[in-house]
């Protein structure tokens, strides 16, 4: 799974990087409110980060998903705390955020 994680951040960085050299100030204050979004306030980052994950899982955005995942992992969130979130994130999206939570568990689990 590492290798996966090093490839995500990797080339979401580089992406980032290309995006933010435009110098638009909309697109820089953008990523200046996401920034401050997630970080501890009278939520904890870990919360915000399962939030984040399950809204991006109901919208099915796999680089989201992923960007989350990578979040939650970091913050410290349980393997029981991440099905929880799934479970939200299927009752919320329904049946057709499946492919998108069978790509998230397989890079949960490191599996292929």
């Amino acid at each position: 799974m590492n290798k996966k994680i090093e490839e995500f951040r990797k080339r979401r960085e580089s992406q980032n990087k290309t995006l933010l050299n435009r110098d638009n100030i909309n697109i820089k204050r953008f990523f200046g409110i996401d920034t401050a979004v997630y970080r501890d306030g009278a939520l904890d980052a870990k919360t915000k980060e399962l939030m984040g994950l399950v809204a991006s899982t109901v919208l099915r955005c796999d680089d989201c998903i992923t960007y989350h995942l990578d979040r939650c992992l970091e913050e410290g969130v349980t393997d029981t705390e991440f099905d929880e979130a799934m479970s939200v994130a299927l009752v919320c999206g329904g049946s057709i955020t499946i492919p998108h939570m069978r790509r998230a568990y397989q890079f949960w689990t490191g599996s292929e």
